[in-house]
């Protein structure tokens, strides 16, 4: 294997954290975003947008996931089908709990309607980062995956 090839493989892993990253990042904005509406310092437009964009970019990355990356992985892995499968749950948890909270935006509610449909997203959120990060990582180091990342992971 190549240097460029090996970087080219590593890149996937680092993609994938980077792409975590930011969705992490959007969403802490969105949490403070509505600490801040709570206090009636953010229009209810700033807020309905950090949520939107917050819903918009994890289905993204998700949609990518399941329709590119996965279908990778398992070609080249088949043992990992089952984690492959926990994962698309995880996805199918997460897109009721967006939602949930879309609704609630397109409805206006409360920061703190707002707040606690941040928080199980966030937790949910989380673990499934964790867990995909512990299972994927060091598979997508491996593989030549020859998509591209924005479509692989959702472009952010």
């Amino acid at each position: 294997m190549t240097e460029r090839e090996t970087t080219r493989l590593i890149a996937w892993s680092h993609e994938m954290r980077r792409v975590h990253a930011r969705l992490r990042e959007a969403l802490r904005v969105t949490r403070e975003a509505v600490d801040r509406g709570e206090s009636a310092e953010t229009p209810a437009r700033e807020l309905l947008l950090f949520c939107h964009g917050f819903c918009s970019a994890l289905d993204a990355h998700h949609t990518g996931e399941d329709r590119t990356l996965f279908p990778a992985i398992e070609a080249a892995r088949p043992d990992l089908a089952p984690v492959l499968r926990n994962l698309q749950q995880d996805h199918s948890m997460i897109s009721h709990l967006l939602g949930g909270l879309q609704a609630a935006t397109d409805a206006r509610s409360s920061p703190g309607v707002l707040a606690g449909h941040l928080e199980g997203i966030a937790a949910i959120m989380e673990s499934h980062f964790r867990y995909e990060e512990r299972q994927l990582l060091a598979v997508l180091e491996g593989l030549a995956l020859d998509a591209d990342p924005g479509k692989a992971l959702g472009s952010l």
